[in-house]
């Protein structure tokens, strides 16, 4: 299913990782200038990757019969509200907020940030195509269980796209932006 969408598949450029190579992830916590709100924001990205995993397990476990559709729909209406509403602000607070900080902090990453940007407009597009399909689900086990289970097969696509764009996508994101945090000492 991800090739229905315009998804960048490789990674940050070489240029774009270079505080990487002075703060890898595995010091950032003892680093002095690790501080809470740096803290909170990757537990935002830890939360989506758990909506993320849910939604897509749970699609599974109906498509396997090992949940009904009432509950499928009830599940799938709270997590992916969730997931649909929390990631629009995140995203839409980084874009206006929080990359305007870093760049100025740090321009040698502007074309990082911009690559980051382009990823949260695809994202909307993904996210669309989510809400489409994960409504008309919601619906059908209202009004028609049969139809259900086809609507949840292409809903489980989707779903499996939203946890690969988001892995790859937020571990770029911390990667790029918690080195740039720590080394100029930011958000503290």
């Amino acid at each position: 299913m991800i090739q229905d969408f315009d998804i960048r598949s490789d990674g940050m450029p070489a240029e774009m990782r270079i505080l990487l190579d002075a703060y890898p992830r595995d010091t950032w916590e003892a680093h002095p200038g690790f501080k809470e709100k740096t803290k909170h924001w990757l537990g935002a990205h830890q939360m989506f990757r758990q909506l993320g995993k849910i939604i897509r397990s749970d699609t599974e476990n109906f498509l396997d019969k090992r949940r009904d559709a009432d509950q499928f729909s009830a599940r799938l209406a709270y997590y992916g509200d969730a997931l649909v509403r929390n990631l629009h602000g995140h995203h839409g607070w980084e874009d206006h907020s929080y990359f305007p900080e870093l760049a100025a902090a740090d321009p040698r990453f502007e074309a990082g940030l911009e690559i980051l940007e382009k990823d949260h407009q695809e994202l909307d597009v993904v996210l669309e195509s989510f809400s489409k399909s994960a409504n008309r689900v919601i619906q059908l086990a209202l009004l028609d269980k049969e139809q259900v289970r086809e609507e949840a097969g292409k809903l489980h696509g989707v779903a499996e796209t939203i946890e690969a764009f988001l892995q790859r996508h937020l571990s770029d994101e911390e990667e790029l932006a918690v080195p740039i945090i720590l080394h100029h000492r930011l958000r503290g």
